[in-house]
């Protein structure tokens, strides 16, 4: 008797002992925003936004390197360099590429490095030729090819019958408490329907859409996008980013989290 009361005594002890601690996750489960469309042609439309999970900076990285000017830089010396010691070979992409790859912080064996180096202008070459100068590569279209390359990390829905998959999503803390949201789509908004026309302002021809959502501590803001703005490479923040941000239309209001 006394020694089955000392092991159900002891099986209680085991039954309210507190759990181990789990680690947390960047993002425990989805992170929501809904808004209101403004400054186009069509303003007021509900907007939904759902963060499934932020990018990490594997796959945040070959979106960045394509308009990151030191990137570029050492691709096209890369190029240089291979095009030099190929001889009569391809001329851009010789093995120089991968030390002068490191140097930009990009991997000698990413594909990356490749897309952002132009294609040499001599093609293959005579034997003991040089195989062309490199020229620069478009970042924008660095940019959309590897947009389409890289993993769906939300949505966001519109009035449209089909959502918008969002495959750049980057949060920076403020100081006071709020924070900036880089998101990108690998779509224009808008793009199959005159509801999205800006009102002023000269429209690019992206085919993607980078929205900055900058939201207060209280999680309500405001969000811009590249329909009329140009998309940058932000130094101090690593990131993506809208050029002038305070000149640009708001296209979200209300936005709320």
């Amino acid at each position: 008797m006394t020694r089955s009361l000392g092991l159900a005594f002891a099986f209680f002890l085991v039954s309210v002992a507190p759990a181990p601690a789990q680690k947390q996750t960047t993002v425990a489960g989805p992170v929501n925003f809904t808004a209101k469309s403004a400054n186009i042609g069509e303003s007021g439309i509900p907007i939904k936004i759902s963060i499934l999970r932020w990018s990490t900076d594997e796959e945040r990285k070959p979106l960045v390197a394509a308009l990151d000017p030191a990137a570029q830089a050492a691709a096209q010396a890369a190029a240089a360099a291979g095009g030099r010691g190929a001889g009569g070979g391809r001329g851009g992409r010789g093995g120089a590429r991968g030390d002068q790859g490191a140097a930009a912080g990009l991997d000698p064996n990413d594909p990356t490095l490749a897309d952002l180096v132009a294609q040499p202008r001599g093609g293959r070459g005579g034997r003991g030729g040089r195989g062309g100068d490199a020229r620069p590569a478009d970042p924008i279209a660095a940019l959309t090819a590897a947009l389409a390359k890289a993993p769906t990390v939300g949505y966001l829905w519109t009035s449209e019958v089909v959502g918008y998959s969002i495959k750049y999503a980057y949060r920076i803390p403020l100081p006071d408490g709020g924070e900036r949201i880089i998101l990108v789509t690998d779509r224009r908004l808008g793009a199959g329907t005159g509801g999205w026309k800006v009102a002023a302002g000269t429209p690019t021809d992206y085919e993607f859409t980078l929205i900055e959502l900058r939201m207060d501590s209280k999680g309500s803001g405001e969000g811009k996008a590249s329909l009329t703005s140009k998309v940058i490479f932000e130094n101090e923040a690593k990131t993506l980013a809208l050029d002038n941000y305070a000149a640009t239309p708001a296209v979200l209001q209300n936005v709320k989290r």
